[in-house]
């Protein structure tokens, strides 16, 4: 179980929301991770693994045009995937990942591009800004890693929105210890 994963669940239920999870490259590993945290049935509302570009637009709402002229490896694709699950299984947050983890390039993109996503609600009162954020990250090592790598910054983003922090440091010491930009 991933520490970052009881977080979530801690925080959520201490909030009383839900959560929805978007996956391409990672195949499930979110939703896995979150879903063996005990208690986590109650906000994890569940998951759409979008492997397939036309799921994303067929099942998660993601603009067909946008996927046509840049591929699913795309910031907007993230975010729309993030909305798009968040609206579809009625969660109060949504979390999404798309990315190339190799061995070969994907829609121009090279093998360690990522963007992982968070959708959520519009809290004036607290230091998050709410709706959509996205990261885009560059990612090194093999397969593995550039998947486990995009479940742990999807879970510290959707962290540091749910704790209403956006300092951006965490980030780029992260980055920068995995080779991002």
């Amino acid at each position: 179980m991933n520490s970052r994963a009881a977080d979530v669940v801690r925080l959520l239920t201490v909030k009383g929301e839900t959560l929805a999870v978007a996956e391409s490259l990672t195949g499930g590993l979110v939703a896995a991770d979150i879903t063996g945290v005990p208690g986590a049935s109650k906000v994890f509302r569940g998951s759409v693994t979008a492997y397939a570009t036309e799921l994303k637009h067929r099942l998660l709402g993601v603009d067909a045009t946008l996927l046509e002229q840049h591929g699913a490896v795309d910031p907007q694709v993230a975010a729309q995937m993030a909305a798009g699950v968040r609206k579809a299984l009625g969660a109060d947050w949504g979390i999404a990942t798309t990315g190339v983890a190799g061995p070969d390039p994907q829609d121009g993109q090279p093998v360690g591009t990522v963007f992982v996503a968070v959708d959520g609600p519009v809290r004036p009162d607290s230091g998050s800004a709410g709706g959509g954020k996205v990261e885009a990250l560059r990612l090194n090592g093999g397969r593995a890693e550039i998947r486990m790598e995009s479940v742990r910054s999807v879970l510290a983003l959707l962290l540091r929105e749910l704790a209403g922090e956006d300092s951006g440091n965490e980030r780029a010491q992260d980055t920068e210890r995995n080779g991002g930009f």
